[in-house]
């Protein structure tokens, strides 16, 4: 069977090495005679892969001992509601830096619990650069500070992580939904961070939580039971049967991450693939990409085609040519290649060779 080269935003590429695993699994994990899918969420057959699924992300992201890690539903967009229903620890202020749709998103949900200060926005550019740290007007009342590091949309990326003090009183909180596990961090300098695992860590249904654990314990009262993390902390992920299948395909990803050579490696993996798109982006007069170049993603790279008139036609000789998912999302139109750390270089490489090709018969 051919497999096609999918540049998809989410449900993105997973590793070709893990869904084959998953395929010789499926009716028999180990030897157990059934299916992940079929097991108890409180078995030992189950309990055994999430113990090694978290005790693998420990060690690949170094995430210090006092830090939760919670195997979630309700994907990242859930956390747009959590994250103030159980930060506020009594304030009622939030500090929100806007670089696109996903933070835009956040910034309305947290508008139903708290006041939100917009400390930074983008959007006298179309949200086409990430504001630096001198731009920032944070609220010294506020309860924590909140920022995508990766605008899947928009395509652009922190490069860096926010100066705000460490274990100061007002906590980081990151959306890190489309670059998690993409390069080495520092979780010591966030108090919380989140992200679907459809992106860049396994299938859709699972979102992860990693949390500083004395941020816990605050929901403001009226917080549903399932939206308070001190309960899923409390529980070790189990209050409710979390999203086992999710839970196991990520756990075998991040398998896949150690056996490349953990975050470092794959950093400079995705720094080779990001280079040949964008060394093409920046040296032919047919295509464009809209980013400023110092925030440019490295998992999602919008560009668009000097005649827009051809973009049917350039997304289905693509297709031809397997390469599939490149249209941009309609919010921005034109074109959006999602390179997350699963996609192949060979697929990259294929890429720009067909759009070198297409230039040249339509220049």
């Amino acid at each position: 069977m051919n497999r096609i080269y999918n540049f998809s935003a989410g449900p993105a590429i997973l590793p070709k090495s893990v869904l084959q695993q998953a395929r010789d699994e499926m009716l028999d994990w180990h030897g157990s005679g059934m299916s992940v899918m079929e097991m108890s969420h409180r078995g030992k057959e189950f309990m055994t892969i999430i113990e090694a699924a978290e005790n693998d992300l420990r060690e690949l992201a170094d995430i210090p001992s006092n830090y939760k890690i919670l195997f979630l539903q309700g994907g990242a967009s859930s956390q747009f509601a959590m994250v103030p229903m159980n930060l506020l620890r009594g304030k009622k202020k939030a500090d929100y830096i806007h670089t696109g749709q996903w933070s835009e998103k956040a910034i309305q949900e947290a508008k139903r619990y708290c006041a939100v200060n917009v400390a930074a926005s983008a959007e006298n550019t179309r949200f086409t650069y990430a504001p630096t740290q001198d731009q920032w007007q944070l609220d010294k009342d506020a309860a924590y500070i909140h920022y995508t590091t990766n605008e899947t949309i928009g395509g652009v990326e922190f490069h860096w992580t926010p100066d705000v003090g460490g274990d100061c009183e007002i906590p980081l909180v990151a959306d890190m939904s489309s670059n998690i596990l993409s390069r080495p961090l520092d979780i010591s300098r966030y108090g919380l961070i989140y992200a679907g695992a459809q992106k860049n860590l396994g299938p859709a249904g699972l979102v992860l939580v990693i949390i500083r654990e004395d941020l816990a314990g605050f929901a403001i009262p009226g917080t549903p039971t399932l939206f308070d993390y001190q309960v899923h902390i409390n529980n070790d992920s189990m209050y409710n049967t979390p999203p086992t299948f999710a839970i196991y395909i990520t756990g075998l990803v991040l398998k896949w991450l150690k056996q490349k050579g953990g975050l470092t490696a794959i950093e400079q993996y995705n720094i080779r693939k990001a280079a040949l798109l964008y060394d093409l982006l920046d040296t032919s007069d047919f295509y464009h990409c809209p980013v400023a170049k110092q925030d440019r993603s490295r998992m999602n790279i919008p560009f668009t085609l000097k005649d827009s008139a051809l973009d049917s036609a350039f997304l289905e000789q693509a297709q031809a040519n397997g390469l599939t998912q490149l249209k941009g999302h309609r919010s921005v139109g034109g074109m959006r290649a999602s390179i997350y750390n699963a996609m192949p270089i060979e697929g990259v490489i294929q890429l720009v060779d067909f759009m070198k090709e297409f230039a040249n018969k339509h220049a």
